[in-house]
């Protein structure tokens, strides 16, 4: 009983502070910027290892919200145009898939009232795959490539514009693995693994 009451008090005095930090200042910060999408090199084999798959970089706009819970301690979400990326096996390419990278993370911001200010975050990545087109050696068959879930890393830094404006240069590392299937039977597994980097501007609200 005694540890249920310590427990109950620390999560109401948690609550509350975290309500005093949102009237005190503008919680939310809205990002907009520009990201590329880069596969890790050596992406797997299909076919028991008859075709190598390497998968294309790609760059489309980005955008991220974050809520601050506290000066240093935020929660992020991140959006995006559709990515599109070239699938080549074996040095010919063989289709093309776009995905989107919805990705939530929890973020720790250093130094958060100075001008400069770095951070790093820990989260979870759903990606989704859709509009597969296949060409080359796959003209002709249905090409479909599973959904991902998996963990995702982020590290950046602010810099102070104005109280409201800021800049943002990041990068993250997202695992992310699909199931590749051709008229509907699995032919392998690929690992895309990317490095996520850019730029953003972000507006305090």
């Amino acid at each position: 009983m005694k540890a249920l009451t310590i427990l109950v008090a620390v999560t109401v005095l948690s609550c509350t502070a975290i309500r005093a930090y949102a009237e005190d200042v503008d919680p939310w910060v809205l990002r907009v910027g520009v990201h590329t999408v880069d596969p890790k090199s050596n992406n797997g084999t299909l076919a028991s290892g008859a075709l190598k798959a390497d998968v294309g970089s790609d760059t489309k706009p980005t955008i991220a919200l974050e809520y601050m819970l506290t000066h240093e301690w935020g929660i992020d979400v991140l959006a995006a145009i559709p990515f599109e990326h070239d699938i080549n096996l074996n040095g010919a390419r063989a289709g093309t898939t776009k995905q989107l990278p919805p990705t939530v993370s929890v973020q720790y911001h250093f130094n958060s009232s100075g001008k400069v200010s770095p951070f790093v975050g820990l989260g979870l990545n759903y990606t989704l795959f859709f509009s597969e087109h296949p060409t080359g050696p796959l003209a002709g068959t249905r090409l479909s490539l599973g959904d991902s879930l998996g963990p995702a890393a982020h590290v950046g830094i602010d810099f102070q514009l104005s109280p409201r404006w800021l800049f943002t240069v990041d990068a993250r590392w997202i695992k992310i693995g699909t199931d590749v299937k051709v008229n509907g039977t699995k032919v392998g597994s690929v690992d895309i693994d990317p490095f996520v980097y850019g730029v953003a501007v972000g507006y305090r609200f």
